[in-house]
């Protein structure tokens, strides 16, 4: 049984997204990042980072409970530990990795500074909205341009890459990113979201 600690956001949507399309038996105990309790020293043991998710693999390597923080370390502990979505040729796993860091770099970060400064920062400055608004459609534009010459982010197959990326592109409308901009995007989404897996995982854990 795999422990994840979450909360409703993009990220800690990627991993039970990964966790049901894998089909790993897990509980979900909610970290309400609201109230702060990603700051609980029990919470801390196990993401010293105050981020959330994390997860704690009651059977780990040899058999003993791992516990493992930052969401795209998750997913590529998840794909080895499954042996799913993750490949083992060196060149396409070299592909899929390249693309869940441009997520954990770029396409996460730039769209959180752009839903700071759009939804939650108390004054509304200019500057910030325009910086990450512009460079979250630079970076849909660089997706877009991929994704109109393979199926999948990383290629012909689905991976932990388009899992990291969709809970993102999910919110598209909070950085003001219209999707029909984006036909090769749109489609991807559309596809991507119909995965059953995908439904169950983006309801974890029921908010948001």
């Amino acid at each position: 049984m795999i422990d994840l600690y979450t909360w409703g956001t993009p990220n800690g949507r990627k991993v039970s997204i990964m966790l049901e399309e894998c089909a790993l038996p897990y509980r979900v105990h909610a970290v309400n990042i609201g109230k702060g309790e990603q700051f609980k020293p029990e919470f801390l043991a196990i993401s010293p980072n105050n981020r959330i998710p994390a997860i704690v693999d009651g059977e780990g390597p040899g058999g003993k409970p791992l516990s493992v923080f930052e969401s795209g370390a998750i997913l590529i502990y998840l794909a080895e530990k499954s042996g799913k979505f993750l490949p083992a040729d060196p060149a396409r796993r070299s592909d899929t990795l390249q693309w869940l860091m441009w997520q954990m770099g770029g396409f996460g970060p730039m769209l959180g500074q752009a839903h700071h400064f759009l939804r939650a920062a108390k004054e509304k400055i200019e500057y910030g909205i325009n910086r990450y608004v512009e460079e979250s459609k630079r970076l849909y534009g660089v997706l877009d341009g991929q994704l109109a010459k393979t199926p999948y982010v990383a290629g012909a197959d689905y991976t932990i890459a388009d899992m990291a990326i969709f809970p993102w592109a999910a919110r598209h409308e909070w950085h003001t990113v219209d999707l029909a901009a984006y036909p090769h995007v749109k489609r991807w989404f559309e596809q991507v979201g119909a995965r059953a897996a995908v439904k169950k995982g983006m309801e974890v854990p029921f908010l948001n």
